[in-house]
């Protein structure tokens, strides 16, 4: 059985300075924490998200019939790569660097994987994200990728909503171009709670086929109770505030771990989101189990093809004071 490389919590449980995840360290959002108290468990949700479905639609000014539930990202990335197969798709095309359920979506439906530098054209479903995972960093071809008329083109917009720098590349109309896949859960810093939407182009809309072939592959109830309190949260003001002022905090504490990261001899790669990579002044893995006993984990980039490189959540400064202490004891006991 092939395992799936992720950050967050492993067989010890969560870390107490984790910064192999990308939620918001800010977190969590205190009045979606009061929704997920207050929502009712003892009750399956409306089984077609009506208000749900509207409130999301109304956020964000497309038609409600543009606004598509899922359980997850990754399962939302595994229901359209099974819905283009169906529709006689054999190619996906992926960036170089890359989140890697888009891979295992694709192979596990039985599409060929092109990546970048390989050209997307003629591919059937093509994978955008931005800010990047993992580099935080835009995607110089999104604006080429939203115009061409050839297959489905998904923008994953996972860190778009903890953007610390920079701006978007499409704007309005260019959006409308594309599938637009969010999952809030990391803003409202509750990764814990599974819940994602999609926003089908105007072109899906309007032609139908592949939006009703992925409402068909929909499982019954793809949210519970607490994902829709959360999707509602995070549509309200009270949550769009709360996430303005914690974005002004990550920025502060971005700008300490990038000068820290740099302090132990560590190439920081830039990055408009609040994690970035870095090239570590010897390799990771040789230090990691010393570093996860002391509490500290980081995501090795090997499997995104950064071989030498870690990703790092910005964490607070506590966390940060761990990581250089941490990192200096186990080089220490390395060389001895």
């Amino acid at each position: 059985m092939s395992t799936a490389m992720h950050g967050g919590p492993d067989a010890s449980g969560a870390a107490p300075h984790d910064f192999s995840t990308n939620g918001n360290a800010v977190g969590p959002c205190p009045v979606a924490v009061a929704a997920l108290r207050q929502a009712d468990a003892a009750h399956y949700p409306d089984p077609h998200y009506t208000a749900l479905r509207a409130r999301l639609a109304d956020f964000h000014g497309v038609a409600v019939e543009r606004i598509v539930i899922a359980a997850s990202a990754s399962e939302f990335i595994h229901r359209i790569s099974a819905a283009v197969m169906q529709q006689g798709g054999r190619t996906a095309w992926l960036p170089a660097h890359s989140y890697g359920d888009y891979e295992r979506a694709a192979r596990a439906w039985g599409l060929q994987v092109l990546r970048a530098p390989q050209a997307p054209e003629g591919a059937a479903l093509r994978w955008c994200c931005e800010p990047s995972s993992p580099l935080g960093q835009p995607q110089a071809d999104l604006p080429q990728q939203a115009a061409s008329e050839s297959g489905v083109c998904v923008l994953d917009l996972a860190y778009e909503p903890l953007r610390l720098e920079g701006s978007p590349s499409l704007d309005a109309a260019q959006r409308d171009r594309v599938w637009q896949m969010w999952t809030p859960n990391k803003a409202m810093g509750l990764t814990g709670i599974r819940a994602a939407y999609a926003i089908a182009p105007v072109q899906a809309q309007a032609e139908g086929d592949l939006l009703q072939r992925i409402e068909r592959l929909a499982p019954s109830w793809p949210l519970g109770t607490h994902g829709v309190a959360l999707l509602h949260t995070w549509a309200s003001d009270e949550a769009r505030r709360w996430l303005a002022r914690s974005l002004q905090t990550l920025g502060e504490w971005k700008s300490q771990q990038r000068a820290l990261c740099e302090s132990l001899g560590w190439h920081c790669l830039p990055s408009d989101a609040n994690f970035f990579c870095a090239r570590t002044e010897r390799p990771y893995p040789e230090l990691a189990a010393a570093l996860r006993a002391d509490g500290i984990k980081l995501r090795d980039c090997a499997s995104f093809g950064l071989p030498g490189h870690v990703r790092l959540g910005v964490l607070p400064p506590a966390s940060q004071r761990g990581l250089k202490e941490g990192w200096t004891r186990a080089a220490a006991r390395a060389d001895h």
